[in-house]
Parts: structure tokens; sequence; C-alpha cells
């Protein structure tokens, strides 16, 4: 079974911290692939050998990403 999740990939340093905000789980990389890609296998690992319950309680199932325009200054 597959399931779509969001990334949200930012630099952080001289790397990129990759999270995913529906279960609160992060992961880094040197460049945004690799932090893609190093989120990608920590998720699977979490479906992998967490119970049923564990991802009932952290999985949040409407994320939504947007964008605020606010006054500054």
């Amino acid at each position: 079974m597959k399931r779509q999740l969001t990334a949200i990939i930012e630099r952080e340093g001289d790397g990129y911290v990759a999270l995913c905000p529906e279960l609160d789980i992060a992961s880094q990389g040197d460049t945004v692939q690799e932090a893609r890609e190093n989120l990608r296998e920590a998720l699977e690992l979490f479906f992998e050998s967490a119970s049923v319950e564990e991802v009932k309680t952290r999985l949040r199932e409407e994320v939504y990403v947007t964008q605020v325009e606010v006054a500054v200054g």
C-alpha cells in the first residue's frame, strides 16, 4: 500500500532538513534530494516498526501547506 505524505524541506546551515508534518518525523541531508530520500526512508521504517495504535495516535489526516501575506514594519 502507498500513501502520499507531505515533505517540507528547508535549508539549515550547510544542509537541509525534511519534515513530514502528518507524523512529526524529520530527517536531513546534504542536498534537497538527499533530505527527501532520507525522510522517505525514515517514514518507511516508522511504518514497518510502529503499531497500528501508534500510527493512529500520531497521524494527522489533514495538513495544509499554504502561504500567508503579512504586513511587516
